[in-house]
């Protein structure tokens, strides 16, 4: 399973980047990132440049290995604290009546936790005091990461004219995955919060979204039109993180707080 470790570890760290990426090839903050319209931000180029090198560093340090520890701990603080004063205040104030609007707040949010899952999961060392008391916190990530899944299986049977759309032309029987798709994701959402079976729903979780990434979100990047909007292609990097994340989970199914 050493691996599967690594390669759970490479595909959190390339999928951070690759969100980091997108901000030198577009103007303005991912809505991800920082929930108002990208135009909105295209003025704070330099803002938006420092905030895409930090993910792309984090990301290709934890992707190689180097420095894991003070990188995926300073990363989840950073991803925190824009869900906090970025995505909850405006998710707040504009208190939205569909849960679905809340889907880029919860990505973060699970973002975070996943950082903090790479921080619980690969021992060392940082011989700081401050990274010592974060890393105190990395047992969060699986409840960011579990409450995210939970909302997102609930939209399949909300939102099922639009999730059934999602499923390819080729694969028969659109509205039966959507319900099935919900189930798995509310099911791993619950099984990695009260601590059941994780070993055996993180690698069926693991292997659900890497094939959704294969199946569903690279086709519809290659298909949509990414000059001005690349929400399919930061669908594709969070695919690719999640499914890391899963994975990892399969090795830190005792950590308590």
């Amino acid at each position: 399973m050493k691996n599967l470790k690594i390669t759970a570890r490479i595909f959190y760290g390339l999928g951070v980047a690759g969100i980091g990426i997108l901000h030198f090839m577009y103007a303005g903050f991912r809505p991800v990132i920082l929930p108002v319209p990208p135009e909105a931000t295209a003025g704070l180029s330099i803002l938006v440049y420092l905030m895409g090198a930090f993910l792309v560093i984090a990301g290709l340090a934890i992707a190689l290995g180097k420095w894991i520890k003070p990188f995926s701990l300073l990363l989840a603080v950073v991803l925190l604290l824009f869900f906090l004063f970025g995505h909850l205040p405006n998710r707040l104030m504009n208190m939205p009546t569909v849960l679905g609007a809340w889907t880029d707040a919860l990505k973060i949010l699970a973002l975070s936790g996943g950082a903090f899952i790479i921080a619980g999961t690969f021992p060392g060392s940082t011989n700081s005091k401050l990274f010592t008391a974060l890393d105190k916190l990395s047992f969060l990530g699986k409840y960011f990461f579990g409450a995210m899944l939970i909302i997102f299986g609930i939209d399949h049977f909300l939102y099922t004219d639009f999730v059934k759309t999602l499923v390819p032309l080729w694969i028969p029987g659109n509205l039966f995955w959507t319900y099935v798709g919900g189930v798995a994701l509310i099911g791993a959402g619950l099984s990695f919060i009260i601590n059941f079976k994780v070993k055996t729903i993180s690698l069926l979780t693991g292997t659900m979204l890497f094939l959704w990434l294969l199946l569903l979100h690279i086709p519809r990047s290659f298909a949509a039109d990414n000059s001005t909007d690349p929400n399919e292609i930061v669908s594709v990097f969070e695919c690719l993180a999640f499914s890391g994340m899963a994975f990892l989970l399969w090795f830190k199914t005792e950590v308590k707080p």
